[in-house]
């Protein structure tokens, strides 16, 4: 049963430190392999100014955003270094049989961008 989780990468596919982007059902995610060996998903654009956050660096589990260096909680979505002030949704993630897969269906707020 998915219980609203949708497959988007194998646990190979993103070695642990990492972050890369991944599509579910028409949202782009930007989904991390935490230094701890946990993973987390967030919407993949920066609420300062649109950048892909997939794009950026992981640190621990916060990634930063390429264009300007906006730091997000890969967990949470909460904004952890300026310039964005606006937080992203963030998504559940588990691991079945090496698949990698987001809870797409939760409640999600309209992003800020600026």
């Amino acid at each position: 049963m998915s219980e609203g989780y949708v497959p988007v990468a194998r646990e190979e596919d993103i070695a642990i430190g990492e972050v890369a982007v991944v599509h579910a059902e028409g949202k782009s995610l930007a989904l991390g392999h935490c230094a701890d060996g946990t993973w987390g998903a967030i919407d993949n654009v920066c609420t300062h100014d649109g950048g892909t956050l997939g794009e950026g660096e992981l640190d621990e589990c916060t990634v930063e955003c390429p264009r300007h260096g906006a730091r997000f909680d890969l967990k949470t979505g909460e904004v952890k270094a300026l310039p964005a002030v606006y937080p992203v949704n963030s998504y559940p993630v588990r691991i079945v049989d090496g698949r990698v897969e987001v809870k797409i269906d939760v409640s999600t707020r309209e992003l800020e961008i600026g």
